[in-house]
């Protein structure tokens, strides 16, 4: 027990001390603490909050859900467009976005929470502290730059979803928003493939990260698609 609580000490103390200096004061960066604790708090969400909310009525919230999501495509255009010097917009972003799992627990739509919602969401929070805390900017743009563009269409489909039906049932791409987000994971994987054979100083550690965690992504997508577009269809021919 003191040889592991030992180890995890002299992890801390190698990530407190070889960050980039350039953000290591910004918030959220110096430390993994901070996201850790959301990481943790938004577990406990995930896991109480549902019971919490089982005896109570479900929250509408149409006004709070459009300002939250229209606000995060006028978030997310913003990266997009000055990608090369807010890198960290995209960390504050990722524990903003924490939001969308608060909103369905209020809501009660429990089924809306599945493993690729919470995966995503919180292991994106880590991604992008370790992006910001030791390899702010170079090749780190290319997945910024993407995922803020997807997150555009995104938060605008499900701010204009959340107005009522007189308005989603004009919402017919949202077939189309998947697969531009398993468009967005395989360019990433692609890309991240290129730079660890490419002769580029950005870290073959991090390359590999990302490209392992892509193909992650691609999997839970690939199979969340089949879910929700395919599989309907085969069962009503057989």
């Amino acid at each position: 027990m003191a040889g592991a609580l030992d180890a995890l000490w002299s992890q801390y103390t190698w990530a407190l001390g070889n960050g980039d200096p350039r953000t290591d004061s910004w918030l959220l960066v110096h430390s993994p603490i901070p996201v850790t604790l959301l990481f943790v708090c938004y577990l406990l969400l995930v896991v109480a909050g549902p019971a919490v909310m089982r005896c109570r009525e479900p929250l509408r919230l149409v006004g709070p859900l459009a300002a939250y999501n229209l606000g995060l495509v006028v978030l997310s255009g913003y990266i997009f467009y000055e990608m090369a010097s807010v890198c960290w917009w995209c960390l504050f972003s990722k524990a903003i976005e924490l939001l969308d799992t608060v909103f369905f627990v209020l809501r009660k739509k429990q089924e809306q929470i599945t493993f690729l919602h919470v995966y995503h969401h919180s292991t994106m929070l880590f991604n992008w502290w370790a992006g910001v805390k030791f390899v702010p900017g170079g090749q780190a743009f290319f997945v910024g730059m993407l995922n803020a563009l997807v997150h555009v269409f995104m938060y605008l489909y499900y701010g204009l979803a959340c107005l009522g039906p007189r308005v989603r049932c004009h919402l017919w791409w949202k077939r189309h928003l998947t697969t531009l987000q398993l468009g967005q994971f395989v360019a990433i994987a692609v890309h991240s493939s290129y730079n660890l054979f490419a002769e580029c100083p950005f870290p073959d550690g991090f390359n590999m990260a990302v490209l392992l965690y892509s193909l992650s992504l691609i999997l839970l997508f690939l199979n969340f698609y089949y879910q929700t577009y395919l599989k309907g269809k085969q069962d009503k021919l057989t």
